[in-house]
């Protein structure tokens, strides 16, 4: 998905301005989509030029004039070959900096990469109870909600965000026990790995000193 064509959906529900743009971006797709402000101006700058959207000005006594956009025949098509795009794979590939890192944290010490998943598990606990809001943001927007079934698309994915960022708490929870029970192993290992030293050591040091012993005589 790209910014223009989230826009351009938003669109299709009733012309609005940039600012009540974004305001409904807030409340319905910032959950699996954040754009900053600037992002979404930038968008309805390069969709107007595109011939997707068009503006009106409204005059505002005592306010800044602003400019309302809608969505033109050649933004409803866009919106729609986006839609029915045969291709889907595009769509679903995977660019996770976190998981990156996850990856390559043999460099770093167990320590450091429990505190890591820590405060992964924070963030998901922080979205997950965000999330738990969504179906009251979804009421506030039923001007929007023309129908049943346009109900079910909006909470299908709020759903998908509430089962997601429950299987990565899940998930930091299993990979932390892991680490912990490969850790003691090694540590565990290591200690008997020592203690097979030492005794090794005390061998050698007692043949040692009965030679010697032996030589005085």
């Amino acid at each position: 998905m790209s910014l223009k064509h989230g826009l351009l959906g938003l669109l299709n529900y009733e012309p609005m301005t940039g600012y009540e743009l974004n305001k409904t971006f807030e409340n319905s797709l910032n959950y699996f989509w954040q754009a900053q402000k600037s992002q979404i101006y930038r968008e309805l700058n390069s969709m107007e030029k595109k011939g997707w959207v068009e503006f009106k000005i409204i005059y505002q006594d005592n306010k800044p004039n602003k400019k309302q956009y809608t969505l033109t025949n050649e933004g409803i098509q866009e919106l729609k070959n986006w839609l029915n795009e045969p291709d889907i794979s595009k769509d679903l590939i995977i660019r996770n900096v976190f998981l990156m890192k996850i990856f390559f944290s043999g460099v770093n010490n167990y320590d450091e990469n429990i505190k890591l998943l820590e405060t992964f598990k924070n963030e998901c606990k922080i979205n997950i109870d965000s999330l738990k809001s969504v179906d009251s943001s979804i009421d506030c927007c039923n001007d929007f909600i023309s129908d049943d079934l346009t109900e079910v698309y909006w909470k299908a994915t709020a759903n998908f965000g509430k089962d997601y960022w429950e299987m990565s708490l899940k998930w930091a929870d299993d990979t932390i026990d892991l680490l912990k029970k490969v850790h003691s192993n090694i540590l565990s290992k290591n200690e008997l790995k020592k203690s097979k030293e030492e005794k090794s050591k005390s061998k050698k040091r007692k043949k040692f000193n009965e030679r010697y012993k032996k030589n005085i005589k």
